[in-house]
């Protein structure tokens, strides 16, 4: 007989307007509305301390996560690229929202042990990164602007007056980061981040706010968590060429490899850089070998809470 107050594991399958729920004591299945309210209600219903499975799926899985969380129950929140490769490891030819969260269970109860509870980030880090994310769309939309009007001489002056816009809401968005980092007291490792050559606000700013995220034990974690690492897929004598395993915040990569790419213009960096070149490698990845050495870099300011002592020889470069 099934003790019905006993921690169980549940799987959810999130969408913007309900969430589909496998309890796997009960093996029932059943759909909830998406919202505060509802959620709050049905979690109630869960036995204390269950562990609970759902995917990353925009921002539409953060008031599951948050409430549960708040309850005490175990919330281990899923990277939706290796739930698709569970699904096909094991077999599964069908993809609807009852069966993937019966999936999640399924993982979650298998893979729980290497798994690492989700716990809620820092207010301020939200705000940093959603106005870093909303930064990017800004600029992204520009460029696409700048590409579509610049071939028609009439549109001229429409397109130098989009310019100024995108100018201003890039300014009044910098402006805001400042203000949320300087409220989250991220100040200082901002400024220990930009006395490295190639780094400016921006990308001091997104390694501040990364840093923020949790207590990582070493550089090689924050190295993951951007998503800079390296996926060796090796099988006897064959060694594959390694890819950086991408599973960070994109927008932060983008933002370390353009301070690669002034740093390796610098007197301090332009040696190490043009090292790899000579070795053979591309000018893409030697620019990625040096991306993560600069935060590498910044990492180890920010843990030591040290600063920066570059060359005394060595002159500045332009930053990024």
């Amino acid at each position: 007989m099934t003790i019905l107050n006993s921690p169980t594991v549940i799987g959810i399958d999130v969408a913007k307007a309900e969430i589909v729920v496998y309890r796997e004591d009960l093996k029932i299945t059943q759909a909830i509305a998406n919202h505060r309210e509802a959620l709050g209600r049905w979690l109630k219903t869960l036995p204390a301390q269950s562990s609970i499975a759902l995917e990353a799926t925009s921002f539409y899985h953060l008031d599951t996560a948050e409430l549960a969380h708040g309850m005490g129950f175990h919330v281990y929140v899923v990277d939706p690229y290796r739930v698709a490769h569970y699904r096909e490891s094991i077999g599964l030819r069908a993809k609807t929202d009852p069966c993937d969260a019966r999936l999640l269970a399924r993982y979650l109860t298998n893979e729980q042990a290497r798994l690492r509870i989700w716990s809620p980030p820092p207010e301020a880090y939200k705000v940093l990164k959603n106005l870093l994310r909303k930064r990017a769309a800004l600029i992204k939309a520009r460029v696409s602007i700048v590409l579509s009007f610049s071939n028609e001489p009439c549109l001229k002056d429409i397109l130098a007056r989009q310019l100024e816009v995108f100018k201003e809401s890039d300014q009044a968005i910098q402006k805001l980061m400042r203000e949320a980092s300087q409220a989250a007291g991220i100040t200082e490792n901002i400024n220990r981040c930009k006395a490295i050559e190639g780094i400016g606000e921006l990308t001091a700013i997104g390694l501040a706010t990364a840093f923020m995220r949790g207590h990582f034990v070493s550089g090689d974690a924050f190295i993951a968590f951007l998503g800079m690492d390296l996926r060796p897929k090796d099988s006897g004598k064959k060694h594959s060429p390694r890819h950086l395993s991408k599973k960070g915040d994109g927008e932060l990569r983008r933002l370390a490899h353009n301070a690669a790419m002034a740093a390796c213009r610098s007197p301090a960096w332009k040696p190490y850089y043009e090292a790899f070149l000579a070795r053979g490698l591309a000018r893409t990845q030697a620019l990625v070998i040096l991306a993560r050495k600069l935060c590498r870099v910044a990492f180890a300011l920010m843990k030591n809470q040290s600063e920066y002592q570059p060359n005394s020889r060595l002159q500045g470069s332009p930053a990024t």
